[in-house]
């Protein structure tokens, strides 16, 4: 089996996921994760998808030939890292503003984390008077990272920033 990690943008529509899950399964392949998002009125989605070797063309044809969409695919890797890491979710919410993922991520690589999910989005707050950001992170941590010293990392960039971790 070949592992693919396909990526597809394009101008959201009824049907649309219908449409990429039937070419997966036409062409014998099996659907193991996706994250998928509507965004401005298009699509955004990555699937990891499990393909027999011998029904590989066929299936990136057939994605490649769905009208008005960018797919982009990939080999997987079934490389696992040297170390296993701990992995958490952080639930993080604080004022919006430019450069807050940037920051956040900033920190998290410095302490040697790897940020393997991230959610985000900014919510109004009428009663707070400035836009909401909230974003729910799965971290990596390297072997030996301590939870509460990356938390105290993470809040210390900003005195509005509150960080909490989310039972997997």
């Amino acid at each position: 089996m070949k592992q693919l990690v396909i990526t597809i943008l394009g101008q959201d529509r009824s049907g649309l996921v219908e449409d990429i899950s039937s070419a997966i399964l036409n062409h014998h392949g099996n659907w193991l994760t996706s994250n998928l998002s509507h965004l401005a009125g298009h699509f955004a989605g990555i699937i990891e998808v499990a393909v027999p070797a011998e029904h590989l063309q066929e299936l990136q044809d057939s994605l490649h030939s769905l009208p008005q969409l960018e797919v982009r695919i990939e080999t997987g890797s079934d490389a696992l890292p040297d170390t296993p890491a701990e992995q958490l979710n952080f639930v993080i919410t604080g004022n919006d503003r430019p450069g807050i993922i940037q920051e956040l991520a900033g920190v998290l690589r410095h302490k040697g984390a790897n940020i393997t999910h991230l959610n985000s989005k900014q919510q109004s707050a009428p009663n707070w008077g400035v836009p909401i950001f909230s974003a729910v992170a799965t971290v990596a941590l390297p072997t030996g990272m301590n939870k509460d010293e990356v938390v105290a990392a993470l809040e210390a960039i900003t005195s509005d920033l509150i960080v909490d971790i989310e039972d997997a």
